[in-house]
């Protein structure tokens, strides 16, 4: 299944997901991705799956759904889909909907790249450091990806593109929260020159267990310093869509993968579905754990987990 949702965004309302990528395929491995360590660690742009399928499904839900975007993000990187050009041109042809993409900024310094998001309506970049040092601490990229190559591409994609920028600052406690380190974010972000920059912090289990949101006066100096910058701290509100899930477990499991669940989440799909006592059995067979964060407690599919042994591997893969 390529296509999930419509799901509730913070900054995109409704949002009709597209993966075109397989799951945890990145070029970072970031410390406080809701989706755990990256365990296919690559910078190799490729065509992972048939693009007809993709866009066959894409048409199929977004003519039955109602959304305010169709948003190619993938549960890693968007852009190592070598066909993700094609996509948003068909998509915006045959749909008439407004599309974009969520992506981690890496890759555009590749010209290929940027000519495939030249007809997305809106792209999403993230920008978490102002250097190398703090790029390497929070992203954990890719060893052939630098922070200077990737702030370039940024810069070229600036002024290339006609379409919306809006930039996404994470902030994490102690790492890049200083008033040096917002200084130097600040910087990079000027030369970018966003149409809009979002100020976030981690709401959903972190990859690594010490990653924390900073304190509120942090997120003011951080609004104050960086221009155009809106803090984004509170999680989203709204529905899941369901009616592509066979039952209660299946939804759990295919949103829990993409979007990890709090418990009145969970208790809202369990509803939907005229059920109760799933939650438990799959906690008693471990398709999903629970852990808490933030002051709330969430439920993640097992594989999240299971996944974390690979981190050693992509270590060294990174170096």
């Amino acid at each position: 299944m390529y296509v999930y949702g419509p799901v509730p965004s913070r900054r995109l309302g409704s949002s009709l997901g597209v993966s075109p990528i397989p799951a945890k395929t990145c070029t970072y491995t970031c410390v406080y991705c809701q989706l755990g360590r990256t365990t296919d660690l690559t910078s190799v742009r490729q065509s992972f799956y048939k693009k007809e399928d993709i866009l066959d499904e894409i048409l199929a839900r977004g003519r039955d759904s109602q959304f305010d975007y169709v948003t190619f993000v993938g549960d890693g990187e968007p852009t190592l889909c070598k066909n993700l050009g094609w996509l948003i041109e068909k998509t915006r042809k045959n749909l008439r909907a407004r599309t974009a993409v969520i992506t981690n900024g890496s890759l555009l310094f590749l010209e290929d790249v940027r000519a495939d998001l030249k007809h997305a309506d809106v792209v999403m970049p993230t920008l978490d450091a102002g250097n190398e040092r703090t790029f390497r601490t929070v992203n954990r990229p890719h060893r052939n990806i630098t922070f200077d190559v990737m702030l370039h591409g940024l810069v070229d994609f600036r002024h290339d593109y006609l379409g919306q920028i809006w930039l996404e600052v994470m902030l994490i406690k102690g790492v890049n929260d200083t008033e040096e380190e917002l200084r130097s974010i600040a910087k990079a972000v000027d030369m970018v020159a966003p149409d809009r920059v979002y100020v976030v912090t981690p709401i959903r289990p972190p990859a690594e267990s010490w990653v924390n949101p900073p304190a509120p006066d942090n997120i003011i100096m951080a609004q104050e310093l960086i221009g155009k910058a809106m803090p984004i701290v509170d999680p989203e509100s709204g529905k899941f869509d369901l009616e592509e899930h066979g039952d209660a477990r299946q939804a759990i499991l295919e949103i829990g993968s993409r979007h990890p669940l709090r418990l009145d989440q969970i208790a809202e799909i369990e509803s939907a579905y005229c059920v109760s006592g799933i939650v438990g059995q799959m906690l008693r067979d471990g398709e999903l754990i629970r852990t808490d964060y933030r002051g709330e407690t969430y439920l993640l599919p097992g594989h999240f987990l299971r996944g974390q042994s690979n981190h050693a591997k992509e270590r060294r893969l990174a170096k």
